[in-house]
């Protein structure tokens, strides 16, 4: 199997999406938390480069959708809905949270940051994990 065998529509499609969540996170649902978590101003995040950040943060959700495309694309059955969006779930529930929470105990970062942030990876990736499901 060729590693760029796998259905771009959705790689896209699951990167916009997480995005998204990532938007209505860390803007009206959390905003307010994960900045005061994070010891940010609002002046201080609007100071910041928003086109490197931004596609920064869209890049790595490529990046992100494409891993998982590619993952589901080496099975030799087709996964059903469910079982896809549950390993989207679980690549967040094993990895990416563990490792975040490991950073994050080192760091001595609060307790707060590590919820609000291991809740936006558990949506991101659910999220994605649909939209691979629901175009592949």
């Amino acid at each position: 199997m060729n590693i760029f065998d796998v259905n771009w529509i959705a790689v896209i499609g699951a990167a916009v999406m997480g995005f998204v969540v990532g938007g209505l996170w860390y803007g009206p649902i959390m905003g307010k938390k994960w900045m005061g978590a994070v010891g940010l101003t609002e002046e201080e995040i609007q100071g910041g480069n928003m086109g490197m950040i931004y596609g920064g943060a869209f890049a790595f959700s490529i990046v992100a959708s494409w891993t998982l495309a590619h993952t589901f694309a080496t099975y030799a059955v087709d996964l059903s809905f469910t079982v896809k969006v549950l390993t989207a779930f679980g690549v967040a529930l094993g990895f990416i949270i563990p490792a975040i929470g490991t950073n994050y105990l080192f760091s001595q970062k609060g307790k707060a940051l590590f919820f609000i942030d291991a809740g936006y990876w558990l949506l991101f990736y659910t999220a994605m994990g649909t939209v691979h499901a629901w175009l592949g």
